[in-house]
């Protein structure tokens, strides 16, 4: 019995602490949901408290944005305003300004047409007195005006007649004593008028870069790819601050320009490396070989030169690369060819020796830079190398005069020359030596009395003189003309000739109103 009263115990105990443990559980659960809930309502309320002051903040923005634009939209109206009130003012000024100038004008006008009516009446006087003094003038003469005119004209007709009479007479002596020189004259003048195209003389050759970066590249790691270039070519590469470009520099014209065709290859190539350095520098040395041979060929074709040695072609296309006081040496050589050439015809020569002897004369030039010697032996030198005639060679060795003509198309030769050196334009001049040439003959123009002004034009070949009508008279033209070129003559050395213009002219001027 203890043991099943025992047993009731702790069934009615377990079933006690269950109901209480449950109770108890249930208890917490309903605080915990009371808990929730109020932590619910705290959240609400403190999310309707911030909504509510972000919405009173984005209303006083708004306001405050409001009330900006319209602070500024009521300072541009004034800022207008004020614009308007001064364009206002500056409109009125100049109508102001405008009727003072209309009122000055009518009082000038008033001022001209009575002065123009007392110069009427002036002329109209003037006129009435020489009527008089003609008349005076014919009762003492017993002519009249025409007869006067007439007996004038009549003297002076006889008196110009004498003159030219002398004048054609003193010019037919000396014409006929002189016929072959002034044939010569004549016939070089005319042939100075040939022209052909020149290049300046330089030392320098400027390649373009795509950009400044390329600079880096052309001069390589510890510049092993610039002194790579340089080996190879001979040529001096000026890398400075110049943007986008650099400068090759050589003596050697045509090793600048193996250089320049070489450089222009590696940057559209993209690689640069001592080895791709080297065999882009042999193939630019191969193509302006070719461009070498081609300007030869070009210039025997253009000189009317046949039956030239190859080699000779070659060393006279290198001519192309060569200056000499800024005359391209090339075109010069073409140019004495064909100026000998018309020259030896009009004087019977053969022409054939004159044009290979004047398209050789410079032949020397083209590799002065590496045999020693004058252009003149060095040409010399080849000629008989190539087996160039006897008559040829001498054209060659008498064109500077360093030993005497034994033929006619030596002759020639050194006039074609110094015709081609002399004409104008051909060869540069400082531009000082230039600049003190034009003033002088400005100075010289402007030094006798009646020259209103003068200009010194087409590059010193004419000085255009302005002279005063008054001073001048229409028959005094010519004899300024004259004085003036004659002066030019003794005092100033130029090449070629100077045309001396004189312009005389009167102007007037009336206004229709």
């Amino acid at each position: 019995m203890e043991y099943l009263f025992g047993a009731i115990g702790l069934i009615v105990g377990a079933l006690l602490a269950y109901v209480i443990t449950s109770h108890m559980k249930k208890v917490a659960d309903r605080n915990k949901i009371n808990s929730a809930e109020e932590i619910s309502r705290r959240m609400i309320d403190d999310a309707s408290f911030v909504a509510e002051t972000k919405k009173k903040e984005a209303l006083l923005e708004a306001k405050d944005e409001i009330f900006q634009l319209k602070q500024q939209i009521e300072d541009d109206d004034k800022e207008r305003r004020s614009e308007l009130k001064r364009s206002e003012k500056r409109l009125q000024n100049k109508e102001e300004n405008l009727d003072k100038r209309i009122e000055k004008l009518d009082r000038k006008n008033e001022t001209i047409n009575k002065t123009m009516k007392r110069l009427e009446e002036k002329e109209a006087q003037q006129d009435e007195l020489v009527n008089q003094q003609v008349l005076e003038l014919e009762r003492i003469s017993m002519l009249t005006r025409q007869e006067a005119k007439e007996l004038i004209v009549e003297k002076v007709r006889e008196d110009a007649e004498h003159r030219s009479a002398l004048a054609i007479r003193e010019f037919e002596a000396k014409t006929k004593e002189n016929q072959q020189k002034l044939a010569r004259e004549i016939i070089t003048t005319a042939i100075q008028r040939y022209a052909a195209d020149h290049v300046a003389e330089s030392t320098v050759s400027v390649v373009e870069l795509p950009n400044d970066d390329m600079k880096g590249r052309i001069i390589g790691r510890e510049g092993r790819n610039i002194r790579a270039f340089e080996t190879l070519t001979g040529v001096d590469l000026i890398i400075d601050d110049t943007p986008e470009a650099v400068v090759l520099s050589s003596f050697d014209p045509i090793r600048r320009e193996i250089a320049r065709v070489a450089l222009e290859k590696l940057m559209l190539d993209g690689r640069i490396h001592p080895t791709r350095i080297e065999e882009l520098v042999e193939k630019a040395r191969q193509e302006v070989d070719e461009k070498i041979k081609i300007a030869g060929e070009e210039a025997c074709e253009l000189a009317k030169v046949h039956n030239l040695h190859p080699e000779l072609v070659k060393v006279l296309g290198k001519l192309n690369y060569r200056t000499s006081y800024g005359q391209n040496v090339l075109k010069h050589s073409i140019e004495c060819a064909n100026v000998a050439g018309m020259i030896a015809q009009e004087l019977g020569a053969n022409v054939k020796v004159a044009r290979r002897g004047a398209l050789l004369h410079d032949l020397g030039k083209a590799i002065d830079h590496d045999v020693d010697g004058t252009h003149v032996e060095i040409g010399i030198n080849l000629a008989r190398k190539y087996k160039e005639s006897k008559e040829v060679i001498h054209c060659i060795e008498a064109h500077h005069g360093d030993i005497e003509f034994a033929s006619l198309e030596a002759m020639i030769v050194q006039s074609s020359d110094a015709i081609s050196a002399a004409r104008p334009g051909a060869r540069r001049e400082s531009v000082q030596s230039y600049i003190q040439r034009l003033e002088n003959l400005e100075n010289i123009a402007n030094s006798y009395d009646g020259v209103e002004k003068s200009f010194a034009i087409q590059a010193g070949r004419e000085v255009r003189i302005m002279v005063q009508p008054e001073k001048i008279s229409e028959d005094k033209l010519t004899i300024l003309a004259k004085q003036i070129a004659t002066q030019i003559e003794e005092e100033l050395e130029y090449p070629g000739q100077i045309k001396v213009n004189i312009i005389r002219e009167t102007r007037t001027a009336e206004y229709a109103k």
